[in-house]
């Protein structure tokens, strides 16, 4: 076992540079689980300036002109969030707590049929079940409502907070790029060809699908709210924006929000010709996203094995919640990004 152990450390080990690479990926493991919550913002920042890179280097302007630019698209941004978008979607999100208690009654109603229609295959005891089952979770839902209103005001404050913050480092992270990375920089050692190879291949590929990511869920969002539109179906805005956002969760995300979307349309319809339509149409958006935007949007700049791609939205998710998921795919990329130089650099120093 000695023996294997030592085998295994002079092959990968023994060159200095992978010995210094090794450090800096514990070291940087080690602060994102640690200080998780306050690097939270900053790695926010960090991503709308990925995004926004391509832009300020098309638009062959001075970094601080074409920074300035971009954290005036931002600010824009934020004001039609606050001012038009959040009061549509808090005025659809209580109409829909509202009609909570209708939407329930009439499917306590349908279960308590189901007995009388098929009494082969489901009984009055099982149909209890489910009412205690449904009773229980909303008593739980209610005391994580009232636990979450009681912290809702730090959250707010913190929020705008961050709303505030977040142009700012957007603007410094763009027009002082170049300064940034030459600090950064200065901490690595002179010999890094290792890293500078895995720097290279990560920051093409984080940047591209950044930016495809951005774009598709714009493009999700704004298909299905046209569909749910013209099927003139009860909170169209906040349905296609759960829709939207589902895509950043790869095959988990469009699982969970159909069960949202199927619910309401059928509490709305019932079993008719209109349920079926919006269902159909529906699936068409899901499978043009599936099968047409994603391949043209992100080609081979993600290419993971769905599996791969799921285990890392279930580990990363475990670790960091809802922002583990969102960097699943980035941090899956940065894992097989370094597996792959690693060996090579290896290999060829022997």
């Amino acid at each position: 076992m000695i023996n294997i152990l030592k085998q295994w450390y002079q092959r990968y080990f023994t060159d200095p540079q992978t010995v210094m690479f090794a450090f800096i990926l514990i070291f940087g493991a080690l602060l994102i689980v640690i200080m998780n919550a306050h690097l939270m913002p900053i790695l926010i920042g960090v991503i709308i300036a990925y995004l926004f890179e391509g832009f300020v280097v098309r638009l062959h302007l001075n970094r601080t002109i074409g920074a300035s630019i971009v954290t005036t698209i931002i600010l824009a941004a934020i004001l039609l969030m606050l001012f038009v978008l959040l009061p549509l979607l808090s005025r659809q999100v209580s109409e829909l707590i509202g009609e909570l208690p209708i939407m329930i009654g009439k499917g306590q109603l349908m279960l308590s049929e189901l007995p009388d229609q098929y009494p082969g295959y489901v009984s009055v005891e099982q149909v209890q079940e489910i009412f205690t089952f449904i009773r229980m979770e909303l008593s739980s839902l209610g005391q994580r409502a009232v636990s979450l209103s009681l912290d809702s005001v730090v959250g707010v404050i913190t929020f705008f907070v961050y709303l505030i913050l977040m142009p700012l480092m957007v603007f410094f992270f763009l027009k002082d790029k170049e300064a940034i990375l030459d600090w950064l920089t200065n901490f690595l050692p002179n010999e890094r060809r290792l890293i500078a190879k895995v720097w290279v291949e990560l920051d093409i590929k984080i940047a591209s699908y950044v930016r495809g990511k951005f774009i598709e869920v714009l493009v999700v969002w704004i298909a299905t709210y046209i569909a749910f539109i013209v099927m003139d179906m009860n909170y169209a805005l906040l349905l296609s924006l759960l829709v939207g956002l589902s895509v950043i969760i790869p095959y988990v995300g469009a699982t969970v929000v159909t069960i949202p979307v199927a619910l309401i349309a059928f509490f709305q319809w019932g079993p008719t010709s209109e349920f079926g339509y919006l269902m159909a149409a529906y699936a068409v958006i899901q499978f043009l996203d599936g099968n047409l935007l994603v391949p043209l949007l992100f080609s081979e700049v993600v290419n993971l094995h769905p599996l791969a791609i799921i285990v890392a939205v279930v580990f990363f998710g475990s670790l960091w919640g809802v922002w583990g998921v969102f960097f699943a795919i980035p941090l899956a990329t940065l894992i097989q990004a370094i597996l792959k130089a690693w060996p090579a650099q290896v290999v060829s120093e022997e």
